[in-house]
């Protein structure tokens, strides 16, 4: 059996928005389970997500849940999630979804290193960093 490390992302009421955003930007099949599907009565809490969980087309693991009261939520704060590979056609489109309606603080452009690298804070509070590597033929 093998390790996995998977980000698990907090969100205050918008994690379905969330995680269906991530499927259209990522592909794959996503399942979320509700506060009232796991028994609790609280209906504020009921349609709100307790856990959410993409496996991406490409591999990527997405876990998410909306922050039930009494539970402390800073969002982006700690966390940045990174984007690696050599498939600029992928990655870029990736970056281009995620960016909009997001502020960019990197542009996604060729860095000193080579790379093209972009960072930008998605509409949801999350910082996303995508680096295209360059072939070295």
């Amino acid at each position: 059996m093998e390790a996995r490390l998977n980000p698990y992302l907090s969100f205050t009421g918008d994690a379905r928005e969330a995680l269906e955003f991530y499927r259209e930007v990522f592909g794959g099949t996503l399942t979320l389970t509700t506060f009232a599907e796991f028994g609790n009565a609280d209906p504020a809490l009921a349609d709100q997500i307790m856990h959410g969980l993409l496996h991406t087309d490409d591999g990527y693991v997405l876990m998410a849940a909306d922050t039930p009261p009494g539970m402390t939520h800073t969002p982006g704060s700690s966390i940045s999630l990174i984007l690696n590979g050599d498939d600029a056609d992928t990655l870029r489109r990736q970056w281009q979804r995620l960016s909009d309606s997001g502020t960019v603080s990197v542009q996604l452009e060729k860095q000193m290193w080579g790379d093209e690298y972009g960072d930008c804070v998605d509409r949801f509070g999350i910082r996303w960093m995508v680096n295209i590597s360059q072939s070295s033929s």
